[in-house]
């Protein structure tokens, strides 16, 4: 009874030690799996030089602008509103030789630093070697403005026919290669642009453009 018992015990301590044996070797085979598949990546990125992504504001068409000024005959405004519909046409091109996943990117136009609205883009995915264009519009109805700066924007608009406005959005993307998909690459977007409210159409225009690894 004691040599049957001493064998069961034994067995156990064997199978015990084949299973620990057994799962030290798939960490073993995991991390170095994991390993080659991580050496792949970086050569096929060394190998490509991806470019982060070209993201252009190439058309700004004025749909409506109105300003009210709320003043008194003898005295400079009070207040004033703006309502403004302007749709924005950007082009994204993307130079590599893999495809670009694109987030979700938001555009705020502003007046003196002011927030007037925001144009939405959804995400999307582009090929390598191809070109997209992309549509959003801006919709500000009646948002107010108060004493200097709507005494600056109505100045602007009766008397100069003048009023330049500042469109900033940032851009995610994010490089696929061999189904995995690269750390984010953020392109910010930076555009002036100057509306002539008697024309009701775009007079100037001008992006800058940079492109910050996170």
């Amino acid at each position: 009874m004691i040599s049957t018992a001493n064998s069961t015990a034994n067995d156990q301590s064997s199978s015990s030690a084949s299973l620990r044996g057994c799962c030290c070797w798939l960490c073993l085979l995991f991390s170095f799996l994991g390993l080659l598949i991580l050496a792949i990546v970086l050569i096929v990125l060394l190998a490509i030089k991806p470019k982060k992504p070209q993201f252009d504001l190439q058309q700004v068409s004025v749909q409506y602008v109105g300003i009210t000024a709320n003043t008194s005959p003898t005295a400079a405004p009070s207040s004033a509103s703006v309502s403004l519909n302007i749709r924005m046409d950007f082009t994204a091109e993307n130079d590599n030789k893999v495809g670009i996943k694109y987030g979700e990117s938001r555009f705020t136009v502003m007046y003196r630093g002011i927030p007037l609205g925001r144009g939405t883009v959804p995400g999307f995915y582009q090929p390598a070697h191809s070109v997209r264009r992309l549509e959003t519009v801006v919709a500000v109805d009646r948002v107010n403005l108060l004493q200097a700066d709507a005494a600056d924007l109505v100045r602007d608009a009766s008397l100069n026919d003048r009023v330049e406005l500042r469109v900033l959005g940032d851009v995610g993307a994010k490089i696929r290669i061999l189904g995995f998909t690269s750390p984010g690459v953020q392109v910010s977007v930076d555009c002036a642009i100057v509306i002539s409210p008697r024309k009701q159409s775009l007079t100037y225009k001008q992006c800058g453009f940079d492109g910050l690894s996170v």
